[in-house]
């Protein structure tokens, strides 16, 4: 027990070094902290503990999937395949396509050419669930036989619960970018629940504007004006946003917006006003040149989310497979759209049913709350170690500083979010660390007592502890492990400050502390022992 190699020595010296290093950066001021990452070399980064949203404050916005957009999106693509269907089968209707809520009815009356259209639209009606389980699929269309030639087919409960889980991913996707192009820090965009989605924004204090990027479908479509004798069937009036009035735009998308690859904000060199300048793929930009060379002279629309927000004139072929959008826009409205489209499209309405706003001042009382509950618990801690144990008790102390130390480490390295409940989750560490230095020094006390000596009390009261302490301490990080994954929000903050808390105590109370006590032991050689 008490021959100590120099490497191990050096390595727990290195370590605490190191762990030291990591986190001075989180003890200077922002100013200090620049200058440190100005003078030091780009392969070393400088990083710094994050702050959650109740200790630096910030935006909570819990959004909700719009279940009716949602059915209203599958019948109309139920509507699209079977007008396929038909055009491909060669079939009439009489009295067209009728839309249900939950679905569509159609009249045939010849039999052989129902009997031909029920097949293929059952082939539409794809199982619904993960291949892999077992256990029967639902069906993602319920088809009815009315009689006398009516058809009826319906959108089943399962294929909306699946289309919505499915939007909820997406969403979180599309929000994630939409958000790290606010330039925050440790955004968390999480699911809750089947349709709502949790996005917590630490240090952004302008909640319209977070509001403004997460609530927007950005649902781009570049479509040509109706001119005037047109068809009405063929168009729809939609609102400008940047006059009054409606304009009669056609129903056929020309372009969309999903073949966008960027979106820059920036200004008219003519008119010096802010615009947005985009770049197709290849395939839209391809499709962009075709539409404009056939199209001069005509009025384009660019809607977003059903609004036209602009529609200038085509006055010659626009083939590079770019342009720019205007619309009377500010500095800060174009820069917000450019994110948008960069982002993408959400793939359902989003709808906003709880928001709250943390202010700086709440945060910093918080922090300050929590450093005088750490300060109190380690000061009671140490004067309680230091009183019962003596020099053993300085030992313990020194190791619960370097435990401290490789929490706070372990929280920059791993970019973990420190929280309130975080805070007390560390403060919990520090009762548990000097626990085991407890039950190492109980059991050398009582194997001193039965009458053996330093070296074999000190041996015997390490080597018998450790089983003890390596029991309770696995158990908790069970309890932690469970809370993580099963838990949200402030508890998963607190099950990841107390798993890391008991992964550091098992190095700092008893390696640390034994490589001291051996240390003192070669140099000191006591008499007895000074608990």
């Amino acid at each position: 027990m008490l021959r100590f190699a120099k490497w191990k020595v050096i390595s727990i010296l290195a370590m605490t070094a190191c762990a030291l290093l990591v986190i001075i950066p989180s003890l200077l001021p922002p100013s200090a902290r620049a200058g440190l990452a100005s003078h030091l070399p780009s392969w070393i980064p400088v990083r710094t503990v994050v702050l959650g949203l109740d200790l630096q404050g910030g935006s909570h916005v819990l959004l909700e999937v719009d279940s009716n957009s949602v059915v209203k999106t599958e019948v109309q693509n139920l509507r699209d395949d079977a007008r396929r269907l038909l055009r491909e089968e060669k079939i009439p209707i009489s009295g067209g396509i009728g839309l249900l809520q939950r679905g569509i009815q159609l009249h045939i009356a010849n039999p052989a050419d129902r009997d031909k259209l029920l097949p293929k639209l059952q082939q539409l009606a794809t199982p619904i669930g993960n291949p892999l389980m077992r256990g029967p699929a639902s069906q993602a269309l319920e088809i009815k036989d009315l009689g006398n030639g009516a058809i009826q087919v319906l959108v089943t409960d399962a294929a909306i619960d699946d289309r919505i889980r499915r939007a909820v991913d997406q969403s979180i996707e599309v929000l994630r970018r939409r958000v790290d192009a606010l330039g925050t820090t440790e955004p968390t965009i999480q699911r809750q629940g089947n349709d709502r989605i949790l996005v917590e924004v630490p240090g952004l204090q302008n909640p319209e504007r977070l509001k403004e990027i997460l609530g927007t479908t950005a649902k781009l479509e570049f479509r040509l004006v109706a001119e005037p004798g047109e068809d009405p069937n063929n168009y729809e009036m939609l609102d400008q946003t940047d006059q009054p009035g409606k304009l009669p735009v056609e129903k056929q998308v020309m372009v969309q917006g999903e073949d966008l690859t960027d979106a820059q904000p920036g200004f008219d060199p003519r008119t010096n006003e802010p615009i947005v300048n985009f770049r197709f793929n290849i395939r839209g930009g391809q499709r962009f040149g075709d539409v404009t060379s056939e199209n001069v002279g005509k009025l384009f629309a660019i809607v977003l989310d059903g609004k036209v927000i602009s529609a200038p004139r085509i006055l010659q072929p626009i083939t590079g497979g770019s342009g720019q959008i205007s619309g009377h826009f500010t500095v800060d409205s174009a820069t917000n759209l450019a994110i948008l489209l960069r982002a993408g499209a959400l793939p359902a309405k989003l709808t906003i049913v709880e928001e709250r706003t943390v202010g700086p001042g709440l945060g910093e009382d918080s922090i300050k709350a929590g450093e005088r509950a750490a300060y109190v618990g380690a000061a009671l801690v140490l004067f309680y170690m230091l009183i019962t144990y003596g020099t053993f008790g300085i030992f313990a102390n020194i190791a619960l500083a370097v435990h401290i130390a490789f929490i706070f480490a372990a929280l920059v390295l791993l970019g973990a979010t420190l929280t309130l409940p975080g805070i007390a989750g560390i403060v919990l560490t520090i009762g548990m660390a000097v626990d085991s230095n407890v039950l190492i020094y109980e059991r050398i006390r009582e194997e001193n007592h039965a009458g053996r000596s330093i070296i074999a009390s000190l041996d015997a009261g390490f080597k018998r502890a450790f089983a003890t302490i390596v029991d309770s301490n696995v158990t908790m990080f069970v309890a932690a492990a469970i809370l993580y994954f099963l838990g949200s929000g402030p508890v998963r903050g607190f099950a990841v400050s107390l798993a890391l808390g008991i992964m550091t105590s098992i190095v700092t109370a008893v390696t640390m502390t034994r490589m001291m006590i051996a240390l003192w032991y070669q140099y000191a050689r006591p008499n007895k022992l000074p608990i």
